[in-house]
């Protein structure tokens, strides 16, 4: 705990200045409002003197106590004002604070391998950065201002109850760490208690992702009251949670609120016994001096009834804050010092690859391949032989386990990762459209491209024709979800692809989603987009691929077959009898 709050004190230190100014703001204010109870006093002598009862002939100076009330409002306008600009300096420390934090956790989450994406439920991740930063936001906001205004509270009320009288004050001080006591014991139960709670919030954030983003599957599958059992499963251990949580964190200031009372009792009545002479060890106070004593009893206790009253929201705000954390822990992709590669003419040789997903299970071993600058090497297999496997391997979003691989003699470790993935065009089967206009999109590898760029794009890709019947063509604003059809997103993809025109291209089944008439205009879109660059064709349909220069047949994470569509078919091996079992 103590190593989640330097860590957050440390994302402070860029607003220290804002730090500076709520220490000094609080130390005024509180210290405006401590002068409350002395003006208190006064009135109240005023209006109370020593001579007890009253006699007729007592006159009591209304001029002087209505000086006083003026006074007294005066203080406490002052007071107020202080106190609201320190609320503000806390909310621009809070919120650029958490502002930073949240900024670095999303770029750690742009420098995380794709392992460790693919590792983690997606909602899960999304929980970090939205829910628990804003959890962890009110926690700050409530936390720093109970700190600063409290610590002044109780050493400023525990002054003047010494110049009052110094025997009480101690009373009071010697009664205090019963609350301390009472807090810490609450507080250690209810910690446990949150972060439970966090976690499973977490679970069930990536249960709801999943199952929101898979629900034509869930239907299809009648699944839906199998996922209602999953979901309420969680959801009745999140509410477990969430109870024992908040019985332990409301019982911390009803239990602290009852011990600051014994207290106040102690201090009225020690202090009236003094007052009256009957405790003379005491020594002698005016009514006036017992009323200022007891507003500041009352004030010394108010910051720890205060603080426990907050203990829940701090509880959760550091159990959310760790989760924070343990994402920024994470090891990121390996930092390179590499220099940019400069063009390529697209010669890609594997060197005898071999890599696996988990030690014990071995999935390519000693792939070794060699593609000439313009070849087009489709990669065809059984589902799970390590297809899209050899493109994550020659993208860098894995690293392989040994071997090398090189394009025009260069190892691809010795290349900056974002400058070999500029090289690269990649048209995949899961389409991605973000929410922004059909221009926007388009121009997301380009974004400096012109209107004419990108129109012409979109004709290459065939993509024109849908786009001008959209309500505002090009500048329809579109999303994952705003209704166009799964082609129609596909076509935006290769749009991409074709204003970028990289050297070298991967296609992922780019045609999976398209009908088979649009299917083949893409393609010979693709045979001119393919022409002079080194492609790699990954398809499912074999028909697709009987141009390419070189087809590697893979099943087990090795290659068994290679040649062209015409070879390979009288070789009569795995590849004659996958095309056969296509064309029948």
């Amino acid at each position: 705990m103590n190593k989640t709050i330097r860590r957050i004190m440390r994302y402070a230190t860029p607003y220290r200045k804002y730090l500076l100014l709520t220490v000094v703001l609080s130390f005024i204010g509180v210290s405006l409002s401590l002068l409350v109870p002395i003006f208190i006093g006064k009135a109240v002598d005023l209006a109370v003197p020593l001579t007890v009862p009253l006699s007729t002939n007592t006159r009591i100076d209304l001029a002087a106590i209505l000086q006083v009330v003026i006074e007294l409002s005066v203080v406490v306008v002052v007071s107020a004002l202080f106190q609201w600009l320190q609320g503000l300096c806390i909310n621009r420390l809070t919120f650029g604070t958490v502002k930073d934090l949240r900024s670095d956790l999303e770029a750690k989450l742009q420098t995380m391998p794709i392992s460790y994406i693919d590792g983690n439920a997606r909602g899960d991740l999304i929980a970090r950065v939205v829910p628990d930063i804003e959890i962890l936001s009110d926690g700050l906001l409530q936390g720093f201002a109970q700190l600063f205004s409290g610590l002044v509270t109780i050493v400023g009320t525990l002054a003047f109850m010494l110049t009052i009288n110094i025997k009480i004050a101690l009373l009071v001080v010697v009664l205090t760490p019963l609350s301390f006591v009472v807090a810490a014991q609450i507080t250690k139960a209810s910690h446990n208690a949150f972060v439970w709670q966090s976690e499973l919030r977490g679970e069930l954030s990536g249960l709801t992702e999943e199952l929101v983003g898979g629900v034509n599957v869930v239907k299809a599958f009648a699944y839906e009251d199998r996922a209602i059992g999953r979901f309420e499963e969680i959801n009745r251990k999140l509410g477990a949670a969430g109870q024992k949580a908040t019985f332990f964190s409301s019982m911390s200031n009803p239990s602290t609120r009852f011990v600051n009372g014994l207290i106040y009792a102690a201090v009225g009545t020690f202090g009236a016994l003094g007052a009256i002479g009957a405790m003379p060890w005491i020594g002698v106070m005016s009514v006036g001096n017992l009323a200022s004593f007891l507003a500041y009893a009352n004030q010394y206790t108010k910051p720890f009834n205060e603080i426990s009253g907050v203990i829940a929201e701090l509880q959760n705000a550091l159990s959310c804050a760790q989760r924070v954390f343990d994402v920024m822990d994470a090891l990121s992709e390996p930092a390179e010092d590499a220099q940019p590669a400069g063009e390529v003419r697209g010669e890609i040789a594997f060197e005898d690859v071999s890599f696996s997903y988990s030690k014990d299970k071995p999935l390519i071993r000693g792939f070794s391949m060699k593609a000439k600058p313009g070849q087009r090497i489709a990669i065809v297999g059984p589902t799970g032989c390590g297809k899209s496997t050899i493109i994550n391997l020659l993208l860098r979003f894995y690293e392989i386990g040994s071997g090398r691989i090189t394009i025009d003699g260069v190892s691809t470790r010795d290349m900056t990762r974002d400058d070999l993935r500029r090289h690269f065009g990649m048209v995949l089967q899961e389409t991605w459209i973000f929410t922004g206009t059909v221009a926007d999109n388009i121009a997301y590898g380009k974004p400096d491209a012109t209107r004419e760029e990108i129109e012409a794009a979109a004709r290459e890709a065939h993509a024109h024709s849908f786009i001008k019947r959209l309500p505002d063509g090009y500048d329809t604003v579109i999303s994952d979800t705003s209704g166009l059809s799964q082609g129609q997103k596909q076509l935006l993809c290769i749009a991409r692809i074709m204003l970028t025109n990289p050297p070298m291209l991967i296609l992922d089944e780019a045609t999976s989603s398209i009908d088979l008439r649009t299917e083949h205009r893409i393609q010979r879109a693709f045979q001119k987009l393919m022409e002079g660059k080194t492609s790699f064709i990954i398809a499912h349909r074999l028909s697709t691929i009987r141009s390419a220069d070189l087809i590697l047949v893979m099943r087990d994470g090795n290659i068994i077959e290679q040649g062209t569509h015409d070879q390979l078919l009288r070789r009569g091996g795995f590849y004659a009898e996958l095309y056969r079992s296509q064309a029948v």
